[in-house]
């Protein structure tokens, strides 16, 4: 059940007596019949209705829905929900401004007694059913700051307003319109991604639960540290446990023997000279910039900013700047380690920018690629997108404000509308003789594989 965050209330305690004056007014007009009420076509279910699902289940109903000009996927139909959720995520892929917010004091309050404060509310239109069967109706959509494998959630509030009738069994809402009973059709397929997604989220911070670490899974094979340098002890990696013995001791000697491509701070990190690759924003002359009013932290999160910038100011990644044309904020998330990282807030400059439609692998060839492989090796690029160097003109575009002052990236920073496509890039030119015979690159994720385990070292 998630109860509350109804955004028009001015505080608890006047929501608690505005509730339970409508109660008191239930039980004073229950027995009465309203006459004047206009009598709805009745709805049902069929059997038909549930020929196109693989039966048994008991999948959650997961709908795609049209919210003004976007058609959002992944949004749970949830009765248990006295409010409409959309996530904060969500809203940004949208590209809606953010001034459009409007303040919510009231919280969530979920499993467990969990209370999650929204970080405002909007109105928008939202659009279901068929051409002719369509219905449009205005939305009061809560936004939460949350990690989900949803989009958004619809509950009770949205789904009486279109006086729909749901059934889990059918995976389907029906309602009535101008033109007979409208359909929307769950997606079973979907749900069952979103459900296992939701089991193997680590940082799992939702509306419903909290929780600092969640196991699904045992791993398969015990890993042990391995000591790198014996005068710097902190410096460790860790290798498999089922190799054999003669193999394990070749892997830490080449590991021993190569301990200078690991990176342990920024100043390990040399970089991407930029003659073999730059990154360009190539903004539309004809878009103003924008510069965003400066966002207010808690005292944890500027603590942790600060200490972001001092970091980024040695390893020479940012310059401090005093005449600009873009101006953005900051934005901290918390990573499953528990430490904050900081982001930048680039959505008015990423809507300014054409999308570089360089392809990306699919996970699932990528997943596929590695069968009957004895031995695999998994690395990952130290802060991977900073190892590239932005192009000298487009580095004051990129100016963000903290309480230190104003800075600008000098290197390609996280949040960029076409990063991940130039660092697939830049990847698929450094590997291309090796990708698909004993690597596989996936972003700043890399994979090492060998048919036969003796053959592994020589293959790193």
């Amino acid at each position: 059940m998630i109860v509350g965050g109804t955004a028009a209330t001015d505080s608890s305690k006047k929501a608690q007596k505005t509730y339970l004056r409508s109660v008191l007014n239930v039980h004073l007009t229950g027995f009465r019949r309203n006459t004047t009420r206009v009598e709805s076509p009745i709805i049902g279910f069929t059997e038909e209705d549930a020929r196109r699902l693989h039966h048994p289940h008991d999948d959650a109903l997961v709908v795609s829905i049209r919210v003004g000009d976007y058609n959002i996927h992944r949004v749970l139909i949830d009765n248990g929900s006295s409010a409409d959720i959309l996530y904060y995520l969500a809203f940004q892929q949208m590209g809606i401004d953010r001034a459009r917010l409007m303040p919510a004091s009231a919280p969530f309050i979920g499993f467990g007694g969990t209370r999650v404060f929204p970080i405002g509310f909007i109105t928008l239109p939202v659009t279901v059913g068929d051409y002719l069967q369509e219905l449009t109706r205005n939305v009061m959509f809560l936004m939460v700051d949350g990690s989900s494998a949803y989009n958004g959630i619809l509950g009770r509030p949205i789904l009486n307003s279109w006086k729909a009738a749901t059934s889990t069994y059918h995976l389907m809402i029906k309602f009535p319109t101008d033109y007979g009973i409208g359909e929307l059709q769950g997606n079973q397929a979907t749900a069952r991604e979103c459900y296992i997604a939701m089991l193997e989220m680590e940082d799992y911070h939702q509306t419903m639960c909290i929780e600092e670490q969640r196991t699904v899974a045992e791993l398969v094979e015990e890993l042990e540290e391995i000591m790198l340098n014996e005068s710097k002890l902190e410096r460790m990696t860790r290798i498999g446990t089922l190799a054999c013995q003669p193999v394990r001791q070749a892997l830490i000697t080449f590991l021993r023997r190569n301990q200078d491509v690991f990176a342990w701070n920024h100043e390990d990190m040399p970089g991407i000279d930029p003659f073999v690759i730059v990154h360009k924003l190539n903004v539309n002359p004809s878009t103003p910039p924008v510069w965003q009013k400066k966002r207010v932290f808690a005292p944890e999160r500027e603590r942790a900013i600060a200490q972001e910038v001092e970091k980024l100011l040695e390893a020479g990644f940012i310059r401090e700047v005093y005449y600009l044309e873009w101006l953005a904020n900051v934005v901290m998330v918390k990573k499953t380690s528990g430490k904050w990282q900081m982001c930048v807030d680039f959505m008015d400059l990423n809507k300014a920018c054409p999308k570089d439609s360089y392809p990306l692998p699919r996970i699932d060839a990528l997943v596929d690629s590695t069968a009957r492989h004895q031995l695999l090796s998994f690395m990952d690029a130290f802060s991977g997108y900073n190892q590239i160097k932005m192009e000298e003109s487009d580095q004051e575009k990129m100016s963000f404000v903290t309480n230190q002052g104003l800075f600008y990236y000098k290197v390609m920073p996280f949040g960029l509308k076409n990063a991940g496509a130039t660092y697939q890039r830049l990847m698929d030119k450094m590997f291309a003789h090796q990708i698909g015979r004993n690597v596989q690159v996936y972003v700043d994720d890399m994979l090492v594989k060998s048919p036969l385990e003796k053959d592994h070292p020589s293959d790193l």
